[in-house]
């Protein structure tokens, strides 16, 4: 990814909602409901996190901002963490080099940071660098790109990459069956394919495809890019003179795909697009074009890992649970955005 990707800024709007419904219900000050009869124990009342607790430094480390996901990961983190008087926030510059990445860890571990919040470039190539950090008594919350060694991470939260596929899947696999088209032409334009998240995502694409009798007919990455986007759309387009459906795993990309889709005059086939951009999703609304739906892979991940770094920095858990500690791993759901949901979603998207 050499080229900047054009973007116009990250909502606001979501930084104050990036903490996601799942952290948003567990730092409820409200009371735990009454246990039925039923309930073997009772959980007990639930407390105010978000209250000012012992002060924690919190490293952050991602890839270098060429990418509206990217983008708005970084921001959402820094937004999230100037909402606590006890966090301090310790970011070291974006990188795409892996060698450099590395490097601007161990600055962190030596700076003794409290918690380390890490979205790896690439995690197999990161995960002794972050053993380290492990070793030396700081946690590490692995964001998105997980590390192989759980040792290397305290706990990972990250998109449902599997959930994406199967989402789109699904998607693309009834709308072709409810019209009884028999042997279509589906398209999957990929990410970076050799990524394990990518490969997630592709597997639960053609399981989700495989229950309606459908499989994936070309398959070819656009490594997450504007210009791949273009070069990739345009020559599946060429190769295939008639499509019935696209999955397209990035909606940064996808811009590049529908520019090349435009330019061909090609309108006969439908496409679903992946990560919930909000240009996505106004496309989406205006349904004046070939994309129908995206699936989530939310950025406001980076604001939920900033609170658990801090929870777990500060020694608690997430309160509406019964368990002491924040859990080792979360797993956010993937949703499929439509025209007839798109409004409710748009908050949270990411300017592309």
């Amino acid at each position: 990814m050499n080229k900047r990707v054009a973007r116009r800024g990250f909502l606001a709007s979501g930084a104050a909602v990036g903490v996601g419904a799942l952290v948003s219900a567990c730092t409820s000050n409200e009371p735990a409901a009454a246990p039925s009869s039923a309930a073997p124990q009772a959980a007990a009342a639930g407390t105010d996190n978000d209250k000012p607790g012992t002060a924690v430094t919190i490293g952050f480390s991602a890839p270098a901002a060429d990418h509206g996901w990217i983008a708005a990961i970084a921001k959402n983190a820094e937004a999230q963490a100037k909402q606590y008087s006890d966090v301090t926030f310790k970011p070291v510059e974006p990188t795409n080099d892996i060698n450099q990445q590395i490097s601007a860890v161990e600055s962190l571990i030596q700076a003794k940071v409290s918690a380390l919040v890490i979205l790896p470039n690439d995690g197999e190539q990161l995960n002794q660098v972050a053993r380290k950090a492990m070793d030396a008594g700081i946690p590490v919350i692995n964001l998105d790109r997980v590390f192989p060694d759980k040792l290397s991470y305290r706990t990972w939260i990250g998109g449902d990459n599997y959930g994406m596929g199967v989402a789109a899947g699904h998607y693309i696999g009834k709308k072709l069956k409810d019209k009884g088209v028999a042997n279509p032409v589906i398209l999957e334009i990929q990410g970076i394919a050799t990524l394990p998240l990518t490969q997630d995502r592709s597997k639960g694409f053609a399981d989700a495809l495989k229950t309606y009798g459908f499989s994936v007919t070309a398959q070819q990455d656009a490594k997450f890019t504007v210009e791949s986007g273009t070069q990739v759309a345009s020559n599946l387009l060429q190769a295939h003179k008639k499509i019935d459906a696209i999955w397209n795993h990035d909606d940064d990309q996808g811009i590049g795909v529908l520019a090349a889709i435009k330019e061909a005059n090609r309108n006969e086939f439908f496409m679903v697009g992946g990560a919930g951009s909000a240009n996505a999703m106004r496309d989406i609304q205006a349904g004046s074009g070939v994309l129908e739906a995206t699936v989530t892979y939310s950025p406001t991940m980076a604001s939920s890992a900033i609170k658990i770094a801090r929870l777990i920095a500060q020694g608690k858990g997430l309160s509406d649970l019964v368990e002491n500690q924040v859990p080792q791993s979360i797993t956010l759901a993937s949703e499929t955005i439509t025209k007839e949901n798109a409004e409710k979603y748009l908050p949270l998207g990411f300017e592309s």
